[in-house]
């Protein structure tokens, strides 16, 4: 059974790293709606910077492109981040998302889809070779004594 969608906002920006800040703070006033903790908002910051970060670096390795963010809010307390690009693609989802991987040079750590995966609850990659990849990651937020909804 599908969740009640009870909001969604779609933001488009280009792959510049400035603009990583920009989806964090975004993602996070969106989120806030739904009343979570501190740490929960933090654990959506890092994983929508982890995504974010991966189209700019690896999307894009040798020219500006478009990134797009949606965002949004199901019933049962429950945010959904999308973050899709129209780049190069990942040949292999499966290897790309084994811990220590990564395509970029020696200053990446090839952890950010395994960050998503431990700061989320649900992480979705869908990719195709020259066309892009979008990733989709979902997180419930606990019901805190007192807040409405």
């Amino acid at each position: 059974m599908k969740s009640e969608l009870l909001d969604q906002t779609v933001i488009v920006f280009s792959s510049r790293s400035a603009n990583e800040g920009f989806a964090r703070a975004a993602a996070a006033c969106f989120a806030a709606r739904l009343d979570p903790t501190l740490d929960e908002l933090a654990d959506v910051k890092t994983a929508v910077s982890e995504a974010v970060t991966n189209a700019i670096v690896h999307a894009y390795p040798d020219r500006l492109g478009k990134v797009t963010m949606r965002l949004r809010l199901y019933a049962g307390n429950v945010l959904e981040v999308q973050i899709k690009d129209s780049g190069v693609g990942i040949p292999d989802v499966e290897k790309a998302r084994e811990p220590l991987y990564t395509t970029g040079n020696e200053e990446r750590s090839g952890m950010g889809f395994t960050i998503m995966e431990s700061f989320m609850d649900s992480l979705k990659v869908r990719s195709a070779v020259g066309k892009g990849t979008a990733v989709t990651m979902r997180k419930r937020f606990a019901r805190r004594a007192g807040a409405a909804g």
